[in-house]
């Protein structure tokens, strides 16, 4: 794939979460989102477990599940539609991944480059910084076309 099309992938996938970014600060409810809409709506876990086709225990167990993040997506969104609510799920990243694979591609050319810099330097033949910074840069770009799963080696 080409580097302009990695990076077009990368800027398309970074436009469709990016809506997302403002809820992830938000935290959600102590007690879950099931039990906090179902006792909006008024609804008691026996009237909402009745409407699943549940038990009242199954359903208490469920929203205590969700409350502490061990409830699988699948049933989330299953007890979420019993609410007439959709499940949204998205991985936000906390930093655009454009800035996160090409720091990545940076401080690999930083550690080849400096490497070589620093044996030269022992044999009293080490580059400018300027130099280096250039070579650095230059490493970077090569990275940046190549595999990018080379980065993450």
């Amino acid at each position: 794939m080409s580097p302009e099309l990695k990076q077009l992938r990368l800027d398309q996938l970074q436009a469709s979460v990016s809506p997302y970014a403002p809820l992830v600060a938000r935290k959600p409810p102590a007690r879950g989102w099931l039990k906090l809409v179902r006792e909006s709506l008024g609804l008691t876990e026996r009237q909402q477990a009745q409407r699943l086709g549940i038990t009242g225990p199954t359903l208490h167990k469920s929203e205590q599940a969700e409350s502490e993040d061990r409830i699988s997506l699948g049933q989330l969104r299953k007890l979420a539609d019993g609410l007439d609510c959709e499940l949204v799920y998205a991985l936000v990243p906390r930093r655009p991944l454009t800035e996160v694979v090409h720091e990545r591609a940076r401080a690999i050319a930083l550690e080849e480059v400096g490497g070589v810099a620093h044996t030269m330097g022992l044999e009293d033949q080490r580059p400018t910084d300027a130099r280096i910074a250039r070579q650095v840069e230059r490493r970077a770009e090569e990275l940046l076309r190549g595999r990018w799963s080379v980065l993450w080696r």
